[in-house]
């Protein structure tokens, strides 16, 4: 096969070392092309050029960030995506079956290939910008933007990163007293007070360590969207919604202050008031926006599937 590996060297777990014992991997038995991206948007075009170039797999070394940027660029073409895992929590990757180590994914990715294990799947939509795993809204989003204003430290701090942004995003950065968006469903029904809200084209939510943050069990890369909304941030039942993800196994989906839909085609979130709030593609934070409209876009992506997850 022809292969372009597009690496993100400013990746968490990326280093040269590991750029070049992938490469040699996969030259085994492919033709390797190896680039690098050097700012954002720029694995979009990078992939959007191998797609156009006839390649037949671009395999994204980097964070969720860079593969979802690759995904946007092969998004309708019959390149596929190969995913191995260079960021900090690498959610994508781990979801559909990878381990945490991008060498010991490479072997999983050589044997996927081997055998043509590639399947078509469907992608989450928001406002035109596809996505692979989940939307951040409100808090969420807020949080988010606080770990990118300390991006320098992801590398080394990791979770207690995030752990320490999820207390100043808390007391500091974002209004938890008041609600900040509506949602609408294509049925009529409302959600008028959101204050963090996810929308998931897979589960889980995220990892903390090697634990799954469980949210949607629904949400497969087989149907529609699951929305998560969380319609209160006072800290009794906060703490009851986190553990309940922790939990897992749809117990956050039966909370009271939680309100859930899952094998969604397609809804809005509008700010209230016309007021912006925040969010976030596959962890990367993209501002303050007071309209989104979600949706699911099935079979517009090939992606490659390890025949033995990890």
């Amino acid at each position: 096969m022809k292969v372009l590996l597009l690496v993100n060297p400013f990746s968490s777990s990326v280093t040269a070392r590991t750029r070049v014992v992938i490469r040699k991997a996969l030259a085994g038995d492919h033709e390797v092309e190896l680039v690098e991206t050097a700012r954002r948007g720029h694995a979009t075009r990078l992939a959007q050029g191998a797609a156009a170039d006839g390649l037949d797999v671009v395999v994204c070394l980097g964070g969720d960030g860079t593969v979802n940027e690759t995904a946007n660029g092969l998004a309708g073409t019959d390149t596929a995506l190969g995913v191995l895992p260079g960021g900090s929590t690498n959610v994508f990757a781990r979801t559909i079956g990878l381990p945490n180590d991008p060498v010991e994914s490479t072997a999983l990715l050589l044997e996927a290939l081997d055998i043509h294990s590639i399947r078509r799947i469907g992608l989450g939509s928001v406002n035109g910008r596809y996505y692979c795993f989940h939307v951040g809204m409100g808090y969420d989003a807020a949080l988010v933007e606080q770990v990118e204003k300390r991006s320098g430290l992801k590398r080394w701090a990791g979770h207690p990163l995030f752990m320490y942004a999820g207390l100043t995003t808390w007391f500091k950065h974002y209004d938890t007293k008041h609600p900040h968006f509506k949602v609408t469903y294509p049925d009529g029904e409302q959600v008028g007070d959101g204050y963090f809200a996810v929308c998931a084209n897979t589960n889980p939510y995220t990892y903390i360590g090697n634990k799954p943050f469980d949210i949607a069990p629904e949400a497969t890369l087989d149907n529609g969207l699951a929305m998560v909304t969380v319609r209160s941030l006072r800290v009794d039942r906060i703490l009851r919604v986190i553990f309940r993800a922790i939990q897992g196994g749809g117990a956050l989906a039966k909370d009271p202050a939680v309100h859930y839909r899952y094998d969604v085609e397609s809804l809005v979130v509008e700010g209230i008031g016309d007021k912006p709030f925040p969010y976030q593609v596959d962890g990367d934070y993209l501002g303050d926006i007071a309209r989104l409209e979600l949706r699911h876009v099935p079979d517009i992506m090939d992606l490659v599937m390890p025949v033995t997850p990890a």
